[in-house]
């Protein structure tokens, strides 16, 4: 949503204490970057290319665990439980007592993770084929996961779990061998966590505040006006510089304590010359850190952002239109993307579909398997993972260090899904479905099901539009003898074993074309 500076003031003009004075200019206000390629402005950062290893990788996983997991009722309970009549609203006053009393600064108490073994969960997602791992550093919750210096009371050293769950997770993953990624989303709460500043519209305690509105607790739900009307949109980047500094600070710390090879923000670029900044600043340390080589990787929802130089695409719970230029990313949920009980998953072979989906279209696919209160993953979790995993066993070699064919697959122009939030539209591929990788030589055709007696792939018909050559050997992946085929002017049709070497979609090596 885009709004004007006087429209933006008139959200914030029952706060007039917290907004700079005019006479200072933004820039002044802004701390130091590290020196380095970047100098801070957006035409610097156009000379910014995405490292060969995040090229490579393909498959990452993510932990979505932090103070809004305490409650296992899903994605955005601290936003949610002070919207009257919502679900999480009624589900926490049943549990825990009305938020005028009883608020997310209770919730942060409740976290405690007392099972919480990073060592344990890397090793699982390592055999699962993820080449990197994400934590969470900070949720539109202003919680941060680290021995936070500009958030020294709320943070996962200072309450709840009392661990550095960001340095453990780091940790974890690089003795892994691993790449390590943070995401962070704080750059919305300032808007995200106004609901926390009203109070119920009707009944009994119609009127009374929450405890958002409670000002000894302004560092937690922000300094910001009571009653606000209207709401500023849930993720919204409408805020005074005080707290664009305070966010510039945060996150500024959590590079410099973590180094991540990989940095995500939900949503684009924040803040104008602010956001510029930290992302130079981010690069800048990455290289320093690399012998001059900028090896981290800064993701954005904002395709603009990253159309010359800057940083990687990221679309959530969505897939590119077709094959992109340059590398990027989904991110998606196997479910909520905080834990919620009872809860449908999505199936292994939904991932798997849309692993090979993204591969085909040059894009990583980052994984949410979201942890409850004690930080192990459910039974229908582990489930998935371990699908996930014996697939990957067989499979993987068509997936890592690939680049794309000269089309993704056999999609019809028609059938293309859009770009964002568009996996709920997605239909389940089959045996007719084709995705196509290519790495060393070899052209790896997925066909994303078990035909009867063949598999056909007039794609790989010899000639045609694509010019295609005379095929000299087909592997299936996870068979060890070469199976027959014939390829003519209609299509490459492929004998196959009495067995399936592995569920869900199989993988055939093509050689000579």
């Amino acid at each position: 949503m885009t709004m004007t500076r006087r429209s933006a003031a008139g959200l914030l003009v029952a706060a007039p204490a917290l907004l700079l004075s005019r006479k200072t200019a933004a820039q002044d206000t802004m701390p130091e970057i590290a020196k380095g390629p970047f100098d801070g402005s957006a035409e610097s950062l156009r000379a910014y290319r995405i490292p060969e290893w995040f090229r490579d990788a393909k498959f990452g996983m993510w932990a979505h665990w932090g103070p809004q997991s305490a409650a296992e009722y899903g994605d955005w309970y601290a936003r949610n439980i002070y919207m009257q009549g919502s679900d999480q609203y009624k589900y926490h006053v049943a549990t825990y007592g009305h938020p005028s009393k009883f608020g997310h600064k209770d919730i942060c108490q409740l976290w405690k993770g007392g099972q919480f073994d990073p060592e344990h969960l890397i090793g699982l997602y390592k055999k699962a084929g993820a080449r990197y791992f994400m934590s969470m550093g900070v949720h539109h919750d202003n919680f941060d996961l680290w021995n936070s210096k500009h958030q020294p009371r709320w943070n996962a050293v200072a309450t709840g779990p009392k661990k550095d769950v960001v340095g453990l997770w780091s940790k974890a993953a690089r003795s892994h061998g691993l790449k390590f990624a943070v995401s962070e989303h704080l750059s919305n709460s300032y808007c995200w966590f106004a609901t926390s500043h009203t109070s119920d519209k009707t009944g009994s305690l119609a009127g009374v505040p929450y405890d958002g509105q409670d000002p000894q607790y302004s560092d937690l739900y922000h300094p910001s006006p009571n009653n606000p009307s209207p709401l500023p949109p849930a993720m919204g980047r409408i805020a005074p510089d005080s707290w664009k500094r305070l966010y510039f600070l945060r996150i500024q710390d959590l590079i410099d304590h973590y180094q991540p090879d990989l940095l995500y923000t939900d949503g684009g670029i924040p803040f104008d010359q602010w956001g510029y900044r930290l992302v130079s600043h981010y690069y800048n340390v990455i290289a320093r850190a690399h012998g001059g080589n900028v090896e981290g990787v800064y993701t954005s929802k904002t395709a603009e952002n990253c159309a010359e130089g800057a940083c990687a695409l990221d679309i959530e719970r969505g897939i590119a239109n077709d094959i992109r230029p340059q590398p990027w990313q989904t991110d998606t949920c196997i479910g909520n993307w905080h834990y919620k009980k009872g809860i449908t998953y999505k199936t292994g072979k939904t991932v798997i579909d849309m692993l090979c989906d993204i591969v085909s279209r040059n894009g990583n696919l980052m994984l949410n398997i979201p942890l409850p209160n004690s930080g192990v993953p459910d039974a229908d979790e582990l489930k998935v993972v371990e699908e996930i995993t014996r697939w990957m066993a067989v499979n993987s070699e068509g997936i890592y260090d690939t680049r794309p064919w000269k089309v993704s697959g056999n999609v019809p122009e028609t059938a293309r899904a859009e770009a964002g939030f568009n996996e709920r539209n997605r239909r389940n591929l089959g045996p007719g479905d084709v995705r196509f990788t290519t790495r060393k030589g070899a052209l790896y055709a997925f066909v994303m099901g078990w035909p009867e007696r063949e598999a056909v792939v007039p794609t790989l018909a010899l000639g045609g539009k694509l010019g295609v050559g005379r095929i000299r050997k087909v592997e299936l992946l996870g068979h060890k003898p070469e199976v027959k085929f014939t390829q003519d002017e209609a299509a490459l049709k492929v004998e196959l074993p009495p067995e399936r070497p592995s569920d869900h979609s199989v993988c055939f090596k093509i050689t000579g074309a």
